[in-house]
């Protein structure tokens, strides 16, 4: 073997080393195997779309007592799916109040008229160009839901999400919409100092009003805000009541669970919709199999 075919051989191995530790393409995934995805990493393997093989199956119908911000919601994903304008969406409040339940509710709603879902975790915020190239050629309508967001200061996440929704030289994807939930209006924390007209000390601010502005620069970016309050007693009992319909209690059932419903929501310091979901499956799980 000459010295050119040795030198040839091992750069051949060199660049397959380093092809190796490269990061890769995202892969497309076989889209007839469902309507929701999660955004993966696999060590080496590059990132890709997971298909969710068993999606949650909650309905509209489901969502007791936040009937403006469905009907927002609904209203939006609707134009969405139907090639017209829309927004992106941030909803903020109160836990356990249906945010994430309510972008759930819509994908089961329009999954049949071609919407499509990607769950992507913050951590992966910063891979969002790369997702919206994936799907961009698609005829699916997609939206990136973010779930559960909040930042502190400093983290890549924010600034991509910022450019994702608005700020970058590209355009977003007509096909794409970005829907997050948080329970920060602002995705930020929010310090006393923030309101202070200026900082003493040779660390101070010197311009605390654009510090504000930069706090609040990105929930600004979304089109349309939804907010979530707690709900009073009247309405946890309602959602309560719905749910133990769902698992085959009779009205005299639904009728004696009400303490025991109350005292579930004292003992958790909440009265949400997740916690008249979670009494539920605990008092109907309960009862004799021939009486629910």
């Amino acid at each position: 073997m000459t010295p050119l075919e040795q030198f040839l051989l091992r750069a051949e191995a060199l660049l397959q080393r380093v092809e190796a530790v490269l990061p890769q393409a995202p892969r497309e995934p076989d889209w007839k195997l469902g309507y929701a995805y999660r955004w993966r990493k696999r060590g080496g393997g590059g990132n890709y779309l997971q298909a969710v093989a068993h999606v949650s199956q909650i309905a509209l119908t489901d969502l007791h007592n936040i009937a403006p911000q469905k009907l927002q919601i609904e209203r939006n994903t609707r134009q969405f799916v139907a090639g017209r304008p829309a927004n992106n969406v941030l909803l903020t409040g109160a836990r356990g109040t249906g945010k994430s339940s309510l972008i759930k509710a819509c994908l089961n709603q329009f999954a049949a008229d071609g919407l499509r879902l990607i769950e992507v975790d913050k951590a992966d915020l910063a891979e969002l160009p790369d997702i919206v190239d994936l799907v961009a050629g698609r005829p699916e309508r997609f939206i990136i839901f973010c779930d559960d967001l909040s930042f502190e200061e400093g983290e890549s996440g924010y600034k991509a999400l910022k450019v994702a929704l608005d700020g970058s030289i590209s355009a977003q994807s007509d096909n794409v919409l970005i829907y997050a939930t948080s329970n920060r209006r602002h995705l930020m924390p929010e310090r006393m100092s923030d309101n202070s007209g200026y900082q003493h000390g040779e660390d101070g601010d010197l311009h605390p009003g654009e510090t504000v502005e930069e706090k609040i620069s990105l929930s600004e970016r979304f089109g349309l805000w939804l907010s979530f309050y707690p709900f009073k007693q009247d309405d946890y009992l309602e959602i309560v009541g719905h749910w133990l319909a769902s698992f085959g209690c009779d009205a005299a059932q639904i009728a004696k669970a009400r303490g025991d419903a109350l005292r579930w929501a004292l003992q958790r310091g909440s009265r949400s919709g997740r916690v008249a979901w979670q009494f539920a499956k605990d008092f109907a799980g309960k009862l004799p199999h021939d009486a629910a």
